[in-house]
């Protein structure tokens, strides 16, 4: 039987388990990403592991989300990665040089290599052909240190492309429409491979966009072919020599497989408050509008800026608009300064962001009371941009230029011919940002700096006989990691204070619950379906693990956050039947009084609720290999227990 794409990937990388759906296998890893919001954590368990060097063939620390230094804790911050990077044999990526994603895709990725990343967005560099997956900071440490990446053997769906884009239709536009088809659950457990002869009309930061928003299906990852498509976007970087051809078999079998004709396609967007609420521009045109943000991961390579900037050039933002741009990568910004269409921007009464991620975790431009921002990122989630009352779309650049300049909803369409803009046959190559570690035999020169906001990392206990504890929250369905452990610009410079994050934790939910987990001394959180799904930072488990919360039961969860759990030893629990959700009510008394055993033998775990009288059983969303984790205390307890 032939194989697709990642199958290809995954067998020639698999260190333990079997290829089968569902199945629990190991990875051997080529490269890691970290960016600064969750690095600080990762580089914490990477030193608590004791092992002096990386054993990957690129590991690379970026900083891109806290670049606004307010006060000493993001120069801090930092300053421990930038010297724990030198000494332990990674590559660090100064503040300025542009989002990890962008600037990993242009200089260090490479077809039919795995990449993991402590940050959601990692699959944007499966658009070149690689195999990348998003994961907790814990699982980038151990990979870091030689240890295998652990997953469920996904199932493979495809998604068959034909025609062409239209003028003024995009990428993004594609995977709006992917969103609409699947949903932000419909990815979940699977790997999305896109092929069929459309794709040899996208070029690699288009496939970027495409599978960067995959991680808004709840997809494993997203993958594109490795084409001469690939291999002259990689001539372009100077990086041609690590080009390899990959494509699927003829004969490879898929679960599921979609029909897009790109040349049907029209502008979309996604809007409040989730990336899969999908309506086509044309529905929305002459909405007013109070801001546009142009950036992020999903949207900043050179390709994207140049169309704005044709669009932009010789005209002026409207009045009611504010229009901010930032581009992904210092790359691009020189660029489009040398050949003038930053002028262009800037003539335009654009406002000119760093190279960093910005808005889009809201870091900064914030918009304005019950504002309409239409933003090119990848989430919209209530609250995610700092103002609670926001109404964020997600579009098109295109989209977003021309609504930018006519103050409402605008379909770009209505703009005539568009600008053709080729890719270019060379980009600006200058790594002058991007620091190489020390050599190992002077490892021992460089001393690493940790500021007065770094705290100890809370690590969990052996699993108990028995765990009981009050239903301290109750939420419903999609519940982000925005909503436990939220972003922005007050909250994001202590990610490496867990103690001090801790009274923000589920504050989008009900702002009392730390105090009622303190209160409490801990309990358990009951969720609904797809609990944990949008970033995948570790925080949201970590949080909860200081507060005391001992166990999450949930009708079902986000691929990412279900094992961040498992790694800081909260236990993930599964409802079985419907209705045992509804009856659990917020603060009724629950015990899980066999608990150890049950998770040693493998069973269904017992839940008894003292409130009501009742008693059910749940899953734990747990391999084997995760129970013995759990049971340890943790993926860090685990990996010292050897």
């Amino acid at each position: 039987m032939g194989k697709t794409i990642a199958q290809k990937i995954i067998e020639s990388h698999l260190v333990s388990g079997k290829m089968e759906a569902g199945e629990d296998i190991g990875l051997r890893i080529d490269q890691t990403l970290t960016q600064d919001a969750t690095g600080t954590m990762a580089y914490l368990e990477f030193e608590a592991m004791g092992v002096p060097r990386v054993k990957t063939e690129r590991s690379v620390a970026y900083v891109d989300h806290n670049t606004l230094q307010s006060g000493f804790e993001n120069a801090d911050d930092h300053r421990y990665i930038q010297t724990v990077a030198k000494k332990h044999g990674l590559w660090f990526s100064r503040p300025g040089n542009g989002i990890c994603h962008q600037v990993h895709l242009e200089r260090f990725g490479a077809p039919g290599k795995t990449l993991i990343g402590s940050d959601s967005h990692t699959p944007t560099g499966s658009g070149i052909g690689m195999l990348a997956f998003g994961a907790g900071g814990m699982d980038v440490a151990v990979a870091m240190g030689g240890g295998e990446y652990h997953i469920n053997m996904p199932s493979m769906t495809k998604v068959e492309l034909t025609g062409k884009l239209s003028p003024w239709v995009s990428a993004k536009d594609v995977i709006l429409k992917v969103l609409e088809l699947l949903s932000v659950k419909g990815g979940v457990g699977k790997i999305i491979e896109y092929g069929g002869e459309g794709v040899k009309t996208l070029t690699v930061p288009e496939r970027a966009t495409i599978t960067n928003m995959g991680a808004e299906l709840g997809a494993t990852t997203s993958i594109f072919p490795s084409d001469g498509i690939t291999r002259d976007f990689l001539r372009a970087q100077g990086r041609e020599e690590q080009w390899v051809e990959l494509s699927s078999d003829p004969d490879a079998r898929y679960d599921e497989v979609l029909h897009i004709d790109l040349s049907a396609l029209e502008p979309l967007a996604a809007c409040p408050h989730m990336p899969d609420r999908i309506k086509p521009i044309r529905e929305l045109a002459g909405q007013k509008i109070n801001q546009v943000c142009i950036g992020s991961c999903t949207n900043s390579s050179y390709l994207d800026m140049m169309r704005v900037a044709a669009i932009l050039k010789g005209k002026t933002v409207h009045p009611d608009v504010s229009l901010t741009v930032g581009c992904g990568s210092k790359q691009v910004f020189n660029m489009l300064a040398r050949n003038g269409a930053l002028a262009d921007i800037i003539a335009a009464g654009a406002r000119i962001l760093e190279c960093a991620c910005g808005p889009c975790i809201g870091m900064g431009q914030s918009p304005s009371s019950a504002g309409v921002s239409l933003r090119t990122f990848n989430r919209n989630f209530e609250g995610r941009s700092g103002t609670a009352d926001a109404q964020v779309y997600l579009v098109s650049p295109e989209t977003a230029a021309a609504s930018a300049l006519a103050g409402v909803f605008t379909d770009p369409r209505s703009l005539g011919e568009a600008a053709e803009i080729p890719m270019p046959e060379s980009f600006l190559i200058d790594d002058n940002m991007i620091e190489p570690p020390v050599e190992e035999a002077l490892m021992e020169t460089v001393e690493v700096e940790r500021g007065p906001n770094i705290k100890p990392l809370p690590v969990a206990g052996p699993l108990a006989e028995t765990v009981e504890g009050k239903a301290v929250l109750k939420v419903g369905d999609n519940i982000t990691t925005d909503h436990i452990m939220p972003a922005g610009a007050k909250i994001l410079p202590y990610r490496s204070n867990i103690p001090y994050l801790s009274q923000f934790c589920f504050g989008v939910c009900d702002k009392s619950f730390p105090d009622r987990c303190k209160a409490e001394g801990g309990g358990l959180v009951i969720g609904g379906k797809n609990y944990g799904q949008g970033s995948s930072r570790e925080h949201a488990a970590l949080v909860p693990l200081y507060l005391g919360v001992k166990a999450v039961i949930a009708q079902s969860y986000a691929r990412i956050h279900a094992a961040n759990l498992a790694n800081t030893g909260i236990l993930p629990l599964e409802f079985l039947k419907e209705g045992d959700y509804e009856g659990i009510d917020e603060m009724d008394e629950l015990v899980l009084p066999h608990v150890r055993e049950e998770i040693e033998k493998g069973e269904e775990v017992t839940v008894e609720n003292r409130t009501k009288g009742t008693a059910i059983k749940v899953k734990a969303v747990l391999s084997q290999r995760q129970r013995e984790m759990v049971l340890a205390g943790g993926l860090l307890n685990y990996t010292k227990k050897g």
